[in-house]
């Protein structure tokens, strides 16, 4: 696999041990819920203003009901907490086996655990040292964009964004971003009445698909007004060594700016057997899925990526 080898595809590994650019799924088309927010023809200032709006109000999000479904025969009962601009936890469990998987992020590091992938470890890396460090043979991009892939995206008025555009109903924006792993692009798709974010597809330097984060099922916060989706699905484009992969999180009852005081929730987790390993070591040899090992700083050739 190519350098940006998937995190998605590790994720899914992992979650399966628990139990080129292709074509974007169509999008699940949302209802305007109150009077439209957008003009009918909007400006970028428009858009920009509706969605960070929206984004700015949100300081957490935490749900103890959640299921992650995706290529394996049973669903996972899933914990979220998100606390902006970098806090994360995901904790996926069954009731017969326990902890099966655990994800996060803080202000310092990121960190992942898995209960049946080997080596036994809790891998992670701080933030800073990532850009060196072998988890960008593992991560397209950085940790971070786990909680844009929540709905949770702003749209930085600094950048020469190209948009709005109108397609099918929805509004379209292309943006450039800057990442460790050198220069990406983003495709964001909004309702064109509401401002909701429907869809974001990242592509790397060669403009190739490398993830996207679907968005669907919205719901408004009944105290606050914020609008959230309920439902997220992370995606992956087929390529020559890995088929397609799609993995759904589906939450409820979600507890808008209440998360519970725990400073827990933001510790990285040790398990008894599983020592933690640093990804930033730089004598650390990783074998990402369905390839050999490769050393801290190492590229891979490309594969020949499918399309369709």
């Amino acid at each position: 696999m190519a350098r940006q080898t998937r995190f998605w595809l590790l994720l899914s590994t992992l979650l399966v041990s628990a139990s080129g650019a292709s074509c974007p799924q169509m999008l699940y088309m949302n209802r305007p819920a109150g009077p439209r927010v957008l003009p009918v023809t909007p400006t970028m200032s428009d858009v920009i203003q509706v969605v960070n709006a929206n984004t700015s109000r949100v300081q957490s999000v935490y749900t103890e009901h959640a299921t992650i479904s995706g290529p394996f025969p049973f669903s996972l009962r899933a914990k979220v907490a998100i606390e902006r601009p970098q806090r994360l936890h995901l904790w996926a469990d069954t009731m017969m086996t326990g902890p099966e998987v655990d994800l996060g992020s803080n202000d310092e590091m990121f960190w992942f655990w898995a209960k049946r992938v080997p080596p036994p470890a809790v891998f992670f890396c701080r933030h800073d040292q990532f850009a060196l460090s072998a988890a960008r043979n593992l991560l397209p991009v950085e940790p971070e964009w786990l909680i844009d892939a929540f709905g949770l995206t702003t749209l930085d008025p600094n950048v020469q964004h190209r948009g709005p555009t109108l397609v099918g109903g929805r509004i379209r924006i292309d943006s450039p971003l800057q990442t460790s792993n050198g220069p990406m692009s983003k495709v964001t798709f909004l309702d064109e009445s509401q401002g909701w974010v429907l869809a974001q597809h990242l592509y790397d330097s060669q403009n190739k698909l490398v993830v996207s984060a679907i968005s669907s099922r919205h719901w408004r916060d009944p105290a606050t007004g914020i609008v959230l989706p309920t439902r997220i699905e992370l995606q992956t484009p087929a390529t020559a060594s890995a088929p397609l992969f799609s993995l759904q999180l589906d939450m409820h009852d979600l507890q808008v700016n209440k998360l519970p005081p725990n400073p827990q929730l933001w510790t990285m987790p040790s398990y008894p057997g599983y020592p933690p390993m640093n990804l930033a070591d730089p004598n650390l040899r990783i074998a990402p899925p369905g390839g050999a090992a490769v050393p801290a700083g190492a590229t891979r050739p490309a594969q020949p990526q499918v399309r369709y």
